[in-house]
């Protein structure tokens, strides 16, 4: 069969409304709590929880469980004695439930001259009076009316809660606020920094005050604008337990003694035990019954799972079958966490250090789009059975395995060469063969971020192209996480630069290798990843077509009008506003139309607060003037990342059929 026109067991239908998001999985005594983004309920993230067996949603109907702090949200619930606190969507409140009753807010809806109020990170005080939080209050429409701090609200809630108590200001962003007895921990940084850029880490004693919590003897025990820190927690020792990547490049992990007030690296990996903080609540280890570290670390794109001798450094890996893994949280003597691997998409697997497999909690079929995140930087998540079979019947010979590839890329015109990495998924169908002699298409994905990388976990989505005959190369390039700081920092001052070469070389080295066409190369990418794209399309000449998802077409616009986490981003990846405004204009794809010459479908949320649907638009009236072959599709409702089934069907049958229309090829629905 022609490539592009296989028969797929693998429908839009499938991909898009099959299953649910998996996320944040928490233990509770011997209940299981993890959320489940459902495309099927308008993208709506409920709560669920295991007990004695019995799985069931811990949130009605009306209620949503996710945050709008720094717009990606994440650490949105906290599950611990029996109750849950919450986010909720809709009204950014922070609410109180106990299993099979119905939810009490505890925060106030916003008051006068308050667009919103919303929640993040939330942690128990010992007492379990309190919650401490980070808080995110929107005064006006402007980044710089956004005021984030950590704060105390009552945990039990009723009439006679007391306004909340605000611990620490001051600073642009707070994350991670931990507690100890009378010990707190917390992150925090200024702009123009991003997190994997520069944070410090503070220490201070919980006291009780007269108005309730209040901190004393704050001080500064690690961090800077050179060193990236992440995840503090109170280790059984005493000690103040975090991720950096002070030494060597690589984030660590790391101990502060605060007797003697000495931080030292605890392991020497050379790969990354932390992830870019895009969103709250992220974990990559845990303390566990007994006082064992379990952690994850990632290197050469796989990640790995092992128990850590906090004295000497020492890492035994554990061999639990998966290449993908994120979200650790302990559970008794073990850890609970979404686990992946290239035949098996994400899934909630419970791991005990007392011996036995992993066992699956949960698991779900279905992916957005080319596992385009619902915030940038996002990891997608979804589960299939233990075996990585779909319950509806996959034949693995239908699943195409990728292939970490290493290939000769540059960082920009007149510099030196390097090497750049990706995932090479093959054509692959237990059914259908390509005919003789002939070379498949190949779509090139750009992840969004742009700091985020590509998964080996098990895509769906990547298998939608693949089992039709058509080729994919998931690019992590240069600015990507998982290969170490300076891999990171390639992208300083050189998005639009640095990643549109390692996209194109990607293609070339595929090409170069004889395994696809070089006349039928596409490429996509969503947010970050959608520049990338709309860049290569129009600087240059190497792709016949091209997919934009919510991608950034004025990059001077973004810096003028973005919210408050990425207002300052573009300095570090073009320059500062306005003295690099050229730089802004030259990189733009938007004043270049004249470059782009070959068609591209635009996809766009008409409520996007991050790259706004006027951006998409305005690309859409330049490919017009030009009469360039175009689709745009915008959808209502949908923001920065699409959560409905109905929209995610609808993108990948637009863009399979404009591929198709494109690249000489039939398309099989």
């Amino acid at each position: 069969m022609p490539f592009g026109s296989w028969r797929s067991p693998i429908s839009a239908e499938m991909v898009s409304a099959g299953g649910v998001r998996l996320d944040a999985p928490q233990a509770d005594g011997d209940d299981r709590y993890w959320l489940e983004g459902r495309p099927a309920e308008q993208g709506r993230v409920v709560l669920v929880r295991r007990s004695g067996g019995v799985v069931s949603d811990v949130t009605p109907p009306l209620f949503s469980v996710r945050t709008r702090a720094h717009e990606y949200g994440g650490g949105a619930y906290l599950a611990c004695g029996g109750t849950v606190w919450f986010s909720n969507f809709a009204d950014q409140r922070c609410w109180k439930v106990v299993p099979g009753s119905d939810p009490l807010a505890l925060s106030a809806p916003a008051g006068p001259g308050v667009a919103s109020v919303r929640y993040a990170d939330a942690r128990l005080s010992p007492d379990g009076h309190w919650l401490v939080c980070v808080r995110e209050t929107h005064l006006g429409p402007s980044s710089a009316e956004v005021v984030n701090e950590l704060v105390a609200l009552r945990a039990d809630g009723g009439d006679q809660a007391p306004e909340e108590v605000v611990l620490e200001t001051g600073r642009d962003f707070y994350s991670s606020p931990r507690i100890s007895g009378t010990r707190i921990a917390w992150t925090c940084w200024d702009h123009p920094l991003m997190p994997w850029d520069g944070t410090e880490l503070w220490v201070a004693s919980l006291e009780d005050g007269s108005d309730g919590p209040c901190l004393a003897g704050a001080r500064r025990v690690a961090g800077g604008p050179a060193e990236s820190i992440l995840q503090p927690e109170w280790g059984p020792d005493g000690g103040l337990w975090y991720v950096s990547d002070a030494a060597g490049g690589w984030w660590n992990l790391w101990r502060h003694d605060l007797v003697s007030e000495e931080s030292r690296a605890v392991t020497s990996t050379a790969g990354e035990w932390g992830r870019p903080q895009w969103v709250f609540g992220r974990s990559t280890y845990a303390f566990v019954a007994g006082g064992a570290l379990v952690g994850i670390w990632s290197a050469g794109g796989v990640d790995h799972l092992g128990v850590v001798d906090t004295a000497s450094g020492r890492v035994t890996e554990l061999d639990v079958g998966y290449t993908a893994m994120s979200h650790v949280s302990a559970a008794g003597d073990g850890v609970v966490l979404i686990g992946a691997s290239a035949t098996q998409v994400p899934a909630v697997v419970e791991v005990s250090l007392g011996g036995g497999g992993p066992v699956v909690l949960a698991s779900s079929v279905g992916l957005d789009p080319g596992g385009l995140n619902p915030g940038v930087g996002l990891d997608p998540g979804v589960g299939l059975d233990p075996g990585g079979v779909d319950p509806g019947g996959l034949d693995p010979g239908s699943i195409a395995k990728p292939e970490a590839i290493e290939f000769p890329t540059s960082d920009g015109p007149g510099m030196e060469k390097r090497n750049a990495h990706a995932l090479y998924y093959p054509p692959t169908s237990a059914g259908s063969c390509g005919p003789p002699g002939e070379r498949p298409p190949l779509v090139v994905m750009s992840h969004g971020g742009p700091t985020s990388a590509t998964s080996s976990a098990l895509n769906l989505s990547v298998q939608y192209w693949t089992s039709r005959g058509i080729a994919v190369v998931d690019v992590n390039y240069g600015g990507s996480t998982g290969y170490g700081r300076a891999y990171r920092a390639r992208l300083a001052g050189a998005w639009g630069i640095v990643d549109v070469d390692d996209c194109v070389n990607a293609a070339r080295y595929l090409v170069d290798r004889g395994d696809v066409d070089r006349g039928r190369l596409a490429i996509r990418g969503a947010s970050a990843g959608g520049f990338t794209t709309l860049c290569a399309l129009t600087f240059r000449d190497n792709f016949a077509v091209g997919a934009s998802y919510y991608g950034v077409a004025d990059a001077a616009a973004l810096a003028q009008g973005t919210h408050k986490f990425e207002a300052h981003y573009m300095e570090s990846l073009i320059g500062p506003w306005p003295e690099a405004a050229e730089a802004y204009r030259e990189r733009s794809p938007l004043f270049h139309g004249d470059g782009l010459r070959c068609p591209v479908i635009l996809f766009q949320g008409s409520d996007d607060p991050v790259v706004p649907r006027g951006q998409a638009e305005s690309m859409v009236a330049a490919l017009a003037a030009r009469g360039i072959r175009h689709a745009y599709l915008c959808f209502e409702g949908e923001a920065h990342g699409f959560r409905r089934a109905e929209t995610l069907r609808r993108c990948l049958v637009a863009e399979l059929g404009f591929y198709g229309e494109i690249l000489g090829f039939e398309p099989v629905p």
